[in-house]
């Protein structure tokens, strides 16, 4: 049952991988809160004034105290409400080595998927981070599973840690680029144990309808895409 608290609130958007984040934390403490959905084309005064450096989503609003940042909002979920199930590893070296990984995958796999949807229908453009991302990153993921799982459903062993959750949030993006280019990325002949954990992440209690839907991020992305297009033949214009 979660705990209520009418002191809880989150502005993010539904597609945001770094939001999705926050909200699975918050329901693996069992949390309520008060979901604000934010329109980045048009910035809310309260996202502008919670978070007036980055003025991005998302942010967790407690009483009247904003954290910033999904790595930051998490760690602080864990460790106020930490008589709930943990996040972060106890352990200090196995902390240092799940912040390691966090780090990868923000710095590699969210800049990879994003050149990727960047591009379009351009095919050579996606070519070499296609490369990158099905004979590097997913590989390094794959094998940092197979280590530190020890055999388990998670990253985190037994249960849904940090580093699933800060992966996790990234499976409607590969989902998506599967989709609009018609090739499957996370397959089981070379990436068995990601596959495996995938669904054993998205059937969790804590996961389930907190992800996007395929077809609504396929209709926003392609959205998005004709926008960057204009704005690049605006660019080459001038």
């Amino acid at each position: 049952m979660a705990e209520k608290n009418s002191d809880l609130k989150l502005l993010s958007a539904w597609y945001s991988p770094m939001a999705t984040r926050a909200k699975i934390a918050l329901n693996i403490k069992g949390l309520e809160y008060e979901n604000i959905e934010e329109d980045l084309n048009s910035k809310s005064d309260l996202l502008l004034r919670s978070n007036p450096v980055h003025k991005k989503i998302p942010v967790l609003i407690h009483g009247d105290k904003p954290i910033c940042e999904s790595l930051i909002i998490l760690q602080y979920i864990d460790e106020v409400w930490s008589n709930g199930p943990s996040i972060l590893p106890r352990d200090a070296y196995d902390r240092a080595i799940a912040t390691f990984w966090v780090s990868y995958i923000d710095e590699k796999l969210f800049v990879c998927t994003k050149s990727i949807l960047e591009a379009g229908e351009d095919v050579e453009k996606k070519k070499p981070h296609f490369e990158q991302l099905e004979e590097e990153i997913l590989v390094r993921l794959e094998e940092a599973f197979n280590k530190y799982s020890e055999g388990e459903s998670f990253f985190g062993g037994n249960k849904i840690g940090l580093i699933d959750i800060m992966f996790g949030s990234f499976l409607p993006v590969l989902g998506l680029i599967e989709e609009i280019n018609g090739k499957k990325v996370l397959v089981d002949d070379k990436f068995p144990g990601l596959v495996n954990w995938a669904a054993n992440f998205t059937a969790n209690s804590a996961v389930t309808g907190t992800l996007p839907e395929i077809d609504r991020l396929i209709l926003f992305a392609k959205a998005q895409q004709q926008k960057w297009a204009l704005a690049y033949k605006a660019t080459s214009a001038n």
